[in-house]
């Protein structure tokens, strides 16, 4: 099959390239490099069934000439986050919403089959009820969400008017290699890491009590190819579906480097959510979908990756 890749030297789309790959696709990256690193994908573009599109998804017409021949898209491509949509709504709406309805437009004009597209948890809020499911009323908290929520709403549209095939992955903070270190927006396990490795004092908004449901990027992967290689259409949570605090974050990563520090806190920030935790019965019965990385076995390859830098 020939797939394309928004965002595809993005830190999980060079994980579905790189899966795809493996499995002899024809894969598509399509990326600016805006957050994308050539370094991510550098080692699979000597591979022959692996090309590049150096583009922006603003661009409807240069989708529409990389879409053609398509079986799927997986829409990685984005501004992934928070704090910079907050600082500048303007542009994450023009790249996350208008972005979105192009990548949709294209693959409706080119007949592509299907889109998975890269949702977020942050949909939800900051609903005290967990853990959270699909059906429950999104609250989002940050012009971020809000952009995600909308693109969710116009694969519905799209699946309905076009017949296009959509689902949506809410994704719960995910984590792994290629994840950017060196970004003022880092998230917070490669901040972590980074700032343990060099034996500081990590930064915690809040009293690090809050939970995440922390999920390993090769589930993330795993949930992309079994949902375009399904039937299944509509949103679903992708996650490790088990929440752990901060603080206990920051102890595992301690004990699996071996680096003991103390932690500093600082005020909460804007848009952050209190609690995280994902059912995800929905994509387990629909994808087949069962996460097969711990929190701490992930961690693990991430470390280690880390140190290799």
């Amino acid at each position: 099959m020939k797939y394309i890749v928004t965002g595809g030297a993005g830190f999980i789309g060079s994980h579905i390239v790189e899966k795809l790959a493996q499995l002899n696709h024809e894969v598509v990256i399509f990326d600016n490099l805006y957050s994308g690193k050539m370094e991510n994908i550098s080692p699979f573009l000597g591979m022959d069934n692996v090309t590049m599109v150096h583009g922006t998804i603003t661009d409807l017409q240069l989708l529409q000439q990389t879409f053609e021949g398509a079986a799927g898209i997986f829409h990685e491509a984005a501004i992934a986050s928070v704090p910079q949509s907050i600082m500048n709504p303007l542009e994450t709406n023009e790249v996350n919403i208008i972005g979105t309805l192009n990548v949709l437009v294209a693959a409706r004009d080119c007949r592509v089959r299907k889109i998975v597209f890269a949702s977020s948890s942050s949909v939800y809020g900051n609903t005290p009820i967990l853990p959270k499911h699909e059906d429950m009323l999104p609250n989002p908290l940050s012009p971020y969400a809000v952009s995600k929520l909308t693109g969710e709403y116009y694969l519905r549209v799209f699946a309905e008017v076009y017949g296009l095939q959509t689902v949506a992955l809410r994704y719960f903070n995910v984590f792994g290699p290629r994840q950017d270190l060196k970004s003022q927006y880092a998230a917070v396990i490669p901040n972590f890491i980074k700032t343990i490795l060099k034996n500081e004092s990590p930064v915690i908004y809040g009293d690090g009590k809050q939970t995440r449901d922390f999920t390993y990027v090769k589930d993330v992967v795993q949930a992309n190819i079994r949902a375009m290689e399904s039937n299944a259409q509509g949103v679903f949570n992708v996650a490790y579906a088990k929440s752990i605090s901060l603080k206990e974050l920051a102890a595992i990563i301690m004990e699996s480097t071996g680096i003991i520090v103390s932690l500093f806190y600082e005020s909460p920030r804007i848009g952050d959510i209190t609690d995280s935790l994902a059912d995800i019965t929905r994509a387990q019965g629909a994808l087949g979908y069962v996460p097969e990385y711990t929190v701490k076995t992930g961690l693990e390859e991430t470390i280690e990756w880390y140190r290799n830098q």
